[in-house]
């Protein structure tokens, strides 16, 4: 009988992917918190989870060059600009901080717990493998 690591893990494969992701993007945030004109973004969870779900098969591949593979990459799923919760300070930039800081920890927590959770999905079934 094979086993099916769809079923077996269930959301949490996808999360951990969209998580990873949104963790870039706030870094990016963080790093770029001093760029006169750059404008915050965010990854919408629930829209990028969605997207994740329904996509099938993954990463697509299509040979651009005989030497070479272009990996089928789509934008960030739910990629979108921040709303600023301050008024302009004049340089167009709408990094705040302190949210980003904010965001980018429990993120950090969030993707810990995915990992955690994964974990003990794959112990379960090393576990069942066994026999135990």
């Amino acid at each position: 009988m094979a086993i099916s690591f769809d079923k077996a893990l269930g959301i949490h494969q996808h999360t951990l992917g969209i998580r990873s992701q949104r963790a870039e993007v706030l870094a990016n945030n963080i790093a770029n918190a001093d760029t006169p004109g750059y404008k915050a973004q965010d990854v919408d969870f629930d829209q990028a989870l969605s997207q994740a779900k329904t996509a099938q098969g993954g990463l697509s591949m299509a040979k651009t060059h005989q030497n070479h593979f272009k990996l089928g990459l789509e934008p960030a799923a739910g990629l979108a600009y921040r709303v600023p919760l301050q008024p302009d300070t004049g340089d167009g930039n709408t990094v705040d901080l302190n949210i980003e800081r904010n965001n980018f920890m429990q993120n950090n927590l969030e993707q810990q717990m995915t990992l955690e959770f994964l974990g003990g999905k794959f112990q379960g079934m090393r576990k069942a493998l066994r026999g135990e």
